[in-house]
């Protein structure tokens, strides 16, 4: 994932992972978290793809395709 430490966190949006990004949350690692949500990790492994519950931010685990 690339370095988002500027961008806002939180925003409904589209994430595609790898398998260096796990264990997953939301805010990403590296992602500002002051004006965010709290930290929420999701179960992606099995499934290959997990929506936040907070923020609606759809993550895909690339391996999983």
């Amino acid at each position: 994932m690339q370095n988002t430490s500027e961008k806002q966190a939180c925003t409904k949006r589209h994430y595609e992972v790898t398998a260096a990004d796990l264990p997953l949350s939301c805010p990403p690692k590296g992602m500002r978290v002051w004006d965010a949500h709290p930290r929420v990790y999701l179960p992606i492994e099995e499934l290959g793809h997990v929506v936040c519950p907070y923020c609606e931010a759809e993550f895909t685990l690339k391996e999983h395709e």
